[in-house]
Formats: structure tokens, C-alpha cells, sequence
């Protein structure tokens, strides 16, 4: 290829991109005019810092009036199937507007800086990855993936797996049930609308094995625990939890 041709090629493929992917920041309106710079801008994704603070040490409900972690009253009345859950942080601000461009929005790309978010929140923490064997992303129904184009969470996953160098485990956790969004629901109507939506097709690749479920947002816990407690049934060894934002 002559440097003519590949020229007018890369000119090409730069009119592609600015016709599929916006030219300035969907946050701040900034350009984006440096190099990798797709829908947000790295001074927007520079704003996503890890939370810290105290939290219930099994679900990870982040405590905003106590000093030190300790279990929450819901997992002193009943412990979820999960061993451990922690979030990245608190859904509001930049984190849940990069989050809504990513998942209504269908900006796959932010599935790369979402991972390497969730990986310097949660990389120190050995309670999530001491021993695990997979990741595993929160199933979405057929149809709800047709209509979005893509499952966040398996994109997510994915791409957390490569920083990690670990694998995923992919099309095992499948959603049977096409219930309504959790958003808007009750806490107890959350837990029975995800009731049975869940199921492990194949049980062998569970069997034994420590996984670690992978979502976006959680609010009362309900899809997690459902997840975990089908994984658990199906032989899986332990559970554990990631998500980037929890509702409060």
C-alpha cells in the first residue's frame, strides 16, 4: 500500500469514527481532540475516583452514618448467597452519566475506562479475588439484549478479565425470564421479580469453582443475590461481587 493509499485510508477511517462516535465530550461538550479520546473526554473519566468510606463487610452497603464497617441489618437477618459485593461507588454525578452514555446510549467504548475504574477501586481487595476462577456478567433476557444491542455487563467483564488476566465465563448464567426493569420497584417486589429469572445452563462449569459476578449498578442487592444463590445451587464453591455504582 502506497503512503498515498494509506493516507487517504486513515482519513477514511477518521470520517468513520466521527460519523458513529460524537467529535466532543457528551459530559462537558469539551472537543475531544486527544489521541483515544471517544464520547468522554479523559478529564471527565479523570473525575471517577474510587469510594472510601465504611460499608457492611458481606453486601457492601455503603454506611453513610458510621465510622467503621459492619454489617447491615439485611445481611444480620439473612446473608445473601455472595460472600463478598463491593461497588466502586456511589451512583450520582460523572460516574452515573458516563454509566446511563454507556448503557441507554449504546456507547460500547466505555466499557474500557469503566473496567479500569473497577480495577483500581477494587483491585486491593482479596476478599473478591483471592482464588477466583471466572468472572461472570449479570445475564440479560434475549430479547431486552436485542433490543439494547449489547450486554453492558458481559462488555464489562470482558474487558476487566483482560486487566486482570483472568477469564470469562460467558452464556453459563442465562436469564430465562424477561421480568421488568428493577428501576422504580419496591425492595420486596425487586426480590420477586427476579425470583427464578435466572438459571445455570451448564452446571459442570460452575461445579467448584469460585466466580465473581459482574454488573453495573445495584440498588437493594436483589439481582446479585438471586445470581449467587443459582450459582450456589448449581455446585459453584463460592460467590463473590463486583459492580461500579450502588444506588443509595
Amino acid at each position: 500500500m502506497t503512503g498515498s493509499v494509506r493516507a487517504r485510508a486513515a482519513s477514511l477511517a477518521k470520517l468513520v469514527e466521527l460519523l458513529v462516535f460524537p467529535s466532543f465530550c457528551r459530559i462537558c461538550r469539551e472537543p475531544l481532540d486527544e489521541p483515544g479520546e471517544k464520547v468522554v473526554c479523559r478529564a471527565c473519566l479523570a473525575k471517577l475516583a474510587p469510594r472510601s468510606g465504611p460499608s457492611c463487610p458481606l453486601c457492601g452497603r455503603f454506611h453513610e452514618s458510621s465510622a467503621e464497617d459492619h454489617l447491615c441489618a439485611r445481611c444480620l437477618e439473612r446473608a445473601p448467597a455472595f460472600s463478598a459485593h463491593r461497588s466502586c461507588g456511589i451512583y450520582g454525578g460523572t460516574l452515573k452519566e458516563i454509566i446511563l452514555l454507556f448503557k441507554y446510549r449504546k456507547y460500547a467504548p466505555l466499557s474500557r475506562p469503566l473496567a479500569r475504574y473497577a480495577e483500581a477501586g477494587l483491585a486491593s481487595d482479596p476478599r473478591l479475588w483471592k482464588g477466583a476462577h471466572f468472572l461472570v456478567p449479570v445475564p440479560l433476557h434475549p430479547a431486552r439484549r436485542r433490543e439494547r444491542g449489547f450486554n453492558q455487563a458481559r462488555l464489562l467483564a470482558r474487558d476487566l478479565a483482560k486487566l486482570r488476566g483472568m477469564k470469562v465465563l460467558g452464556g453459563c448464567l442465562v436469564k430465562v425470564r424477561d421480568v421488568p426493569p428493577q428501576a422504580g420497584l419496591r425492595a420486596a417486589d425487586r426480590e420477586e421479580n427476579v425470583k427464578s429469572a435466572y438459571y445455570v445452563r451448564w452446571p459442570a462449569r460452575v461445579r467448584g469453582k469460585t466466580l465473581v459476578l459482574v454488573d453495573d449498578v445495584t440498588t437493594t442487592g436483589a439481582t446479585l443475590r438471586e445470581c449467587a444463590r443459582v450459582l450456589i445451587e448449581a455446585g459453584a464453591k463460592d460467590v463473590r461481587a463486583i459492580t461500579l455504582a450502588q444506588a443509595l
